[in-house]
């Protein structure tokens, strides 16, 4: 499998991610690439993780601020332009209409080429989160956030429609996409340590990380990679 010739070629990049590291445990290395070329890149946070810990005495108001913090943290070690907090809460997503008008708003007001998501089809997704992630942001590219009779407020508001031209949707069951993080891994490992809440300081994790994304660049001629299945959405 090779890189797709023009994945470097469009000029906004968004992940619509449901938690913290989300972003950052599957993509971080090809997001620092696109940042290192110049590219805009806006992360998306639909939950703030406010209940991803097992220390039951942590209120989940001290645990987003704390996860939120972490986020942003990693996302100036990427160069990222923006992150954007939805703030929906973590555990109860539904690929519902009000999930999907939210994300909507994100693209018509950034306007991403592409979208980079969690694969909502891969065969035992086990998070419901990531699935109902996967599923609202597919269905707010095509072809909600392209056609202007959808969520008519938003133009009211100056939102206009935006057409995305692609949607990369990571942990794939067949990806077509495997991007050379090779020269960017360490950058990954740098964003991976500001969320410190959820891999604490055991160099063991970064370990399975290096060793995931040799697996995903195991038929390339380098030696790591983030795998993505690529979608042509404009029509």
């Amino acid at each position: 499998m090779q890189e797709l010739p023009n994945w470097l070629s469009y000029d906004r990049y968004m992940l619509v991610v449901a938690h913290p590291d989300d972003a950052e445990f599957s993509s971080a290395g090809t997001i620092a690439r696109l940042s290192n070329a110049g590219k805009d890149v806006t992360i998306v946070q639909v939950t703030s993780g406010d209940k991803g810990t097992p220390d039951a005495d942590v209120h989940p108001e001290t645990l987003t601020q704390r996860r939120e913090s972490e986020e942003l943290e990693s996302a100036k070690r990427l160069s990222v332009a923006r992150v954007e907090f939805l703030r929906c809460t973590d555990g109860e997503l539904t690929p519902d209409l009000a999930l999907r008008e939210k994300i909507v708003r994100m693209i018509r007001a950034h306007k991403p080429d592409v979208i980079i998501t969690h694969d909502p089809f891969r065969a035992y997704a086990l998070h419901p989160d990531h699935r109902a992630v996967g599923f609202a942001a597919l269905d707010a590219v095509y072809p909600t956030a392209r056609d202007p009779q959808y969520f008519p407020q938003h133009l009211v508001e100056g939102l206009q429609p935006h057409k995305t031209a692609e949607i990369w949707f990571f942990n794939a069951e067949h990806p077509d996409l495997v991007v050379d993080i090779t020269e960017t891994f360490d950058r990954k490992v740098d964003a991976l340590r500001a969320h410190v809440s959820q891999v604490g300081t055991e160099e063991t994790v970064f370990e399975r990380v290096r060793e995931r994304n040799r697996e995903l660049a195991e038929n390339e001629d380098f030696e790591l990679g983030e795998a993505y299945k690529v979608v042509q959405m404009r029509r």
